[in-house]
């Protein structure tokens, strides 16, 4: 039974915990560039259909998908050293965050190869047959038209891929890293306030989260400022009915919409699309 709830514990963990702020987003940051590089060389096989790496690549992505983070981070954190061992390598002096880092870079870049696939399918085909047909080639045709457009369809599961592994961080104080979690439980083990150190803990995760998702949003806008932007007069006329640029726009809304379902529910595109 811990100590009686004491408001003023919640603000002197605050900064407390924030010292260990570095360590979690270092993980974020770290994951994040070993996934990203990842799940581009898992989803490669698949957007070109190349028929024995293209199968290794869903087993790849069923396996980090289907299990749990916490189970994967105990299997390379136990059992990936013996497994180097049988090869005469030896990290068991490796840091603890090499692994941690390893193995969300890992699970990471799983859901990153199905965002990368789903998002540039998401683009219409016949605008890469277009770009071909005005002489473009391959390359081109990727950097100008289907790239765009990919990134701007991929912002939104990108921000959410961003969020889960920010909270799914908090897992790897238990092979010891001492991030905002362990940090927390700490706190709550020395002075016997831990409903206190978890509502601190919790202002801190929903703080970041919240940051996170409005800059993102902010690359998203910005992403998508060429699509039906808004002018002078249009700003004067929205309200004089329903014109039509107003009907143009409604309808882009409604068909993005309709693309961002698509890519965040199924993240099975197979039909259609961008084909490089």
């Amino acid at each position: 039974m811990g100590a009686p709830f004491d408001f003023t514990f919640v603000l002197g963990f605050f900064p407390k915990l924030a010292s260990t702020l570095g360590v979690t987003l270092f993980i974020v940051a770290g994951s994040l560039l070993v996934g990203m590089i990842v799940g581009i060389v898992i989803a490669l096989p698949r957007l070109y259909r190349i028929p024995v790496l293209s199968t290794c690549s869903k087993v790849y992505v069923s396996f980090f998908r289907g299990t749990p983070i916490l189970i994967q981070l105990f299997l390379f954190y136990y059992g990936f050293p013996e497994i180097l061992q049988l090869f005469q390598l030896d990290l068991s002096k490796a840091p603890v965050l090499v692994f941690v880092i390893l193995t969300y870079g890992l699970h990471t870049g799983a859901f990153m190869s199905e965002m990368i696939r789903a998002s540039v399918t998401a683009v219409d085909r016949g605008q890469v047959e277009a770009a071909y047909a005005l002489g473009m080639k391959g390359h081109q045709a990727f950097i100008r038209i289907v790239a765009p457009q990919a990134l701007a369809v991929a912002v939104p599961v990108f921000t959410n891929t961003v969020i889960a592994l920010l909270k799914d961080t908090s897992l790897a104080f238990t092979i010891g890293v001492m991030e905002m979690t362990g940090k927390a439980q700490t706190l709550g083990s020395i002075t016997q306030h831990f409903i206190e150190a978890y509502i601190a803990l919790a202002v801190i995760y929903l703080c970041i989260s919240i940051t996170l998702q409005k800059l993102l949003q902010l690359a998203e806008l910005r992403l998508l400022k060429h699509e039906l932007p808004y002018s002078r007069d249009d700003r004067g006329s929205r309200d004089s009915g329903d014109t039509g640029d107003n009907r143009a726009r409604k309808a882009f809304r409604i068909q993005r919409k309709q693309i961002y379902t698509r890519t965040a529910g199924s993240m099975r595109t197979e039909k259609g699309g961008a084909k490089l």
